[in-house]
């Protein structure tokens, strides 16, 4: 199997054939990729380097199948070490202090990788000290820190360690990535979208839809934002979502929000919602296209998904019957033209996207 290298990987191995003298940041939405790319990189490596994930057990302490032996199958039976708590500061203290060991020993230095950093607690203070030391004494110590909603991990960022990090975004995958990975056309991804996970259930639609609804969407609210954010009304954020989702592409005011939200409170709460499923790579509000900033920031604005899945899973119909609502099909269009403006890559596929929305 051809396995896709996205461009950033190019980036990032090169950040890492320079002297350590930055952090290097890997955020973007989930199921972007980053994990993917940064194992990619360190397996086409010339050095020792080592990945370890927040959401998973630790390998330290995994039992070997040599101390597994005579164990009952019962869960329950299982030692305590396959069940280990969240992860704190010591937990990253002791994997980096182990790096710091290898770096010394290899001569060609030592790369650690650190996925979902965000999930530790006070992770830019403790990153900020062992960083700053390891500058002090020079160590041949790359560090990777990958983490999956960008207003999570940027708030720590740039808190803690301005001046001390390179970031390197990944953002949702575009037309020429689908279609060179994937074989999408023009059509499948202004319906199917930019997450590559999904690709291979394109076949399978009803299974495709559970898949971004139950995979994706889910987790991207409840673990990146419900999980790590304060939410006073997680049942109005979350409708506020469905909402984005079923008018992408349209102009909707607060004001008009409002009316269609039960308990809705007021604007300044939908407008901070929705800037936090905007950092979460779900829906955004374009503003209106203005040289004026004040008359920017007053528009109405637009709702745009920033992956044209959610829109799909959202309006209930399948492949064929969006095609065949020609006015439903030309809001696809407009969002999957809006999601790169929203992420600052307006350039990619927009023309192609145009040329598809005046076909008849």
């Amino acid at each position: 199997m051809v396995v896709y290298k996205r461009a950033q990987m190019s980036q990032l191995l090169n950040r890492l054939s320079e002297k350590p003298r930055r952090l290097t940041i890997v955020t973007g939405p989930r199921q972007t990729g980053k994990t993917t790319l940064v194992q990619q990189v360190l397996g086409q490596l010339d050095r020792p380097s080592r990945y370890v994930s927040v959401d998973e057990p630790d390998p330290d302490l995994l039992p070997t199948s040599s101390n597994l032996d005579g164990l009952m199958p019962e869960f329950g039976d299982l030692p305590n070490v396959l069940l280990d708590g969240p992860k704190d500061a010591r937990w990253l203290v002791r994997h980096w202090e182990r790096a710091r060991v290898a770096s010394e020993q290899s001569d060609r230095g030592f790369v650690l990788a650190i996925d979902e950093i965000q999930k530790i607690p006070d992770w830019s203070e403790a990153v900020k000290g062992l960083w700053d030391a390891d500058r002090r004494h020079e160590r041949p110590l790359h560090v990777i820190l990958l983490g999956s909603a960008p207003l999570l991990i940027q708030r720590g960022m740039t808190e803690s360690l301005a001046g001390r990090y390179e970031t390197i975004r990944l953002m949702h995958w575009s037309f020429s990535e689908m279609s060179a990975a994937f074989g999408f056309d023009l059509q499948r991804y202004v319906y199917f979208g930019g997450y590559p996970g999904s690709a291979p259930l394109v076949p399978e639609q009803g299974r495709w839809r559970a898949y971004v609804a139950e995979a994706l969407v889910e987790p991207n609210i409840e673990r990146d934002i419900l999980s790590m954010q304060r939410v006073d009304k997680p049942a109005l954020l979350k409708r506020l979502f469905q909402l984005g989702a079923e008018y992408s592409g349209q102009i909707l005011s607060f004001n008009k929000m409002l009316g269609q939200l039960q308990d809705a409170g007021n604007t300044t709460t939908l407008a901070r919602y929705l800037d936090l499923l905007s950092n979460a790579g779900l829906i955004a509000g374009l503003p209106k296209y203005a040289a004026q900033a004040h008359r920017r920031r007053s528009s109405s604005p637009k709702l745009n998904v920033l992956n044209t899945a959610l829109m799909a899973v959202a309006s209930g119909y399948t492949f064929e019957e969006a095609k065949a609502d020609r006015s439903y099909w030309g809001r696809f269009v407009e969002s999957a033209v809006g999601a790169p403006v929203q992420h600052g890559h307006a350039g990619t596929p927009s023309a192609l996207l145009a040329r598809e929305r005046l076909r008849s």
